[in-house]
């Protein structure tokens, strides 16, 4: 099976915080940039599978530039790494945050995590006329067809989906899905379960089925025989 094609975006003089010997010897085939503009330019006439903007061999943080990479792909994963001290910056987009130490295991970890399964061990989620592709990382609502997902959002529906009728607080979700106990600023949160009700709600604006609990968290309620008109 060939291995994914990732876009690093490292610095020059990145030293001992340089990821490319683990993902080399892991079989990545690797894309590599040395400043966040050679990386914009490259995904204008390149796929890959997985970017990994590691900021902690650079001289910014780099939220802006990863802003601009996730969005001309909302679907395409990206990991931020940050150098040891440094706070996590939502604004990034990131699916994952990483923070120096880690060792090139949990690295390997974390980019397994975000990059497709192998079809033919599909795992489906379904729950109401809710039905969620984990590694197609597409999900169909009430048979109208599959739209495609970021990884995130697979792993923020997931919880609802396997937690029906349950509140899932701000806390769980970040513990879950963002791997973090920080819940400072949730702005990340609120962004990702609009863009979940985007998908499943007839009007996202007021939605029936994925509602808010004021002070609490959030919880997916679907009445028996309901489906979007």
């Amino acid at each position: 099976m060939q291995k994914a094609v990732i876009l690093l975006v490292e610095g020059k003089r990145a030293g001992q915080n340089t990821t490319m010997p683990a993902l080399e010897k892991a079989g990545f085939a690797l894309k590599l940039c040395h400043t966040g503009s050679a990386a914009i330019k490259t995904l204008a006439n390149f796929t890959p599978q997985l970017i990994i903007f590691n900021a902690a061999t650079m001289r910014t943080n780099g939220a802006r530039t990863c802003r601009r990479l996730k969005r001309s792909d909302q679907t395409l994963p990206l990991i931020h790494i940050r150098a040891e001290g440094e706070p996590e910056d939502p604004d990034a987009e990131a699916d994952i945050y990483l923070e120096y130490p880690f060792t090139p295991r949990k690295l390997l970890n974390r980019v397994k995590d975000l990059l497709p399964i192998d079809h033919a061990s599909e795992e489906i989620v379904r729950y109401g006329h809710i039905s969620l592709y984990l590694s197609k990382k597409s999900v169909d609502v009430a048979g109208k067809g599959e739209s495609r997902l970021t990884p995130k959002l697979v792993h923020l529906l997931e919880q609802f989906l396997r937690h029906p009728c349950q509140v899932l607080t701000r806390r769980e979700l970040m513990q879950r899905v963002w791997k973090t106990d920080y819940i400072g600023d949730t702005r990340t949160l609120d962004v990702h379960i609009r863009w979940v009700r985007e998908h499943i709600e007839e009007d996202p604006a007021k939605p029936s089925f994925l509602t808010t609990v004021r002070g609490k968290g959030y919880v997916l309620t679907i009445p028996p025989n309901s489906t979007n008109k």
